[in-house]
This record gives structure tokens, sequence and C-alpha cells, in this order.
């Protein structure tokens, strides 16, 4: 299977914001965002750099790419399903990004990290309905109910995950049981109960093209 294996904070640098790819490292001061705000490499304290509209486009492309770790082929799927479905485009793309079993995994807080959480998804350590799916693109859909195999309950690294996930408050969209380590996918989330930074029209604009 096809991995992005770039530096996880210099993906941050790169798109000069926080993603969250590093788990609770992103909520410290260690953050590299906190510490290196600008782009890595050695032109990357260079500024008035300014982006062309194809640039623009292809720069919230590729930062969406990487918040939900998925690559160009499988985001282009993703982007097709959209344009099929009823509604605003966009919307849609962001709806089954957020409704992908990693990505909702992550949101209950059974993984650190979208990464940590897909791994927990491929290593068979969480159930959909009560069977076991280990494929992280897995759509969820309203009403399934999601929860954390036994093996992987009794893991210290879930346990914590779990704890950070009910401090900072779980998504509307979601609602979770800590104690079961067990969730339901209520909805699909609406666009303002999603960050306000990704700009998704200007990748509904890319593929127009």
């Amino acid at each position: 299977m096809a991995r992005n294996l770039d530096a996880k904070c210099r993906q941050c640098r790169r798109e000069g914001e926080k993603l969250f790819l590093k788990g609770e490292k992103c909520f410290t001061d260690k953050c590299s965002i906190e510490r290196r705000a600008y782009a890595p490499g050695q032109h990357g304290q260079k500024s008035g750099q300014r982006l062309s509209g194809y640039g623009q486009q292809l720069r919230e492309k590729q930062k969406i790419r990487r918040i939900y770790g998925i690559l160009e082929r499988q985001f282009r799927k993703t982007f097709a399903e959209a344009e099929r479905r009823k509604g605003q485009t966009g919307e849609n793309l962001l709806q089954l990004l957020e409704s992908r079993l990693d990505a909702v995994a992550y949101r209950m807080g059974f993984g650190a990290s979208r990464a940590e959480a897909r791994q927990v998804v491929r290593h068979n350590g969480v159930l959909v309905n009560g069977q076991r799916v280990n494929i992280p693109s897995y759509n969820v859909r309203p009403g399934d109910v999601v929860q954390l195999a036994d093996h992987s309950k009794a893991q210290l690294r879930s346990k914590g995950a779990l704890e950070a996930a009910e401090s900072r408050g779980f998504p509307e969209w979601l609602e979770v049981n800590v104690k079961e380590a067990k969730g339901v996918f209520k909805s699909y989330p609406a666009r303002d109960e999603l960050p306000p930074s990704i700009n998704e029209g200007l990748v509904v604009e890319l593929y127009s093209r």
C-alpha cells in the first residue's frame, strides 16, 4: 500500500499551518509551527512570494490531502463521488473525507493522530456495528456504531488518546462513550462544523479546469 513518507512536521510547515499530524505534540509548544513558522528548505524564509490562482488551488488540494492522509488517486476518486452526489461538491467532499473509518476513529479518540487511528484500523482494532473492519477508507454511514476491539481497549496508547480527545471535546456529529470506547456516527458533519481554514472551493475550481 502506497504511503506518504514525508516528515509530518515538514508537511505542516509547507502548508504554513497546523495540520495536527503528530498527535499530542501539535498541542504543545514543541510543535514545529510554533518554533519555525516558515516553509522548509533553504528558501523557506523568503517572504513576499505570491502564488498564482492555480498555485493557490494546488496548495489547498495538497493541504486537504495531507490532513486526511490520502494520496492523489484516492483523492480524485473521492472527489468524483462528491460530484455525483446531490448538493454542493465541496461540502460533499469534506463529508466523504470525514466519514472515512480512519477519520471517524481519529475523531472518536481511538488514535492520537489520523495515522495512528489508521494503524489501529489496519490491525483489526475497530468494529463497525459489531463486525471487524480493517479498511481505513471504509465509508461509515449515519447510525453506524464504531468501537474499539477488546485487545485495543487494553492498550495504554488507546486509553491515553481517548482521554486526550475527551478533554478537547468531541464533534457534534459524533456521540462517544469513553468508558466503553464506543461511539455513534450520528450524521454527516455540516460545513460550519468543520475547520474554517479549509477552502474546499479552491479544490472544486482546480478539478473544474
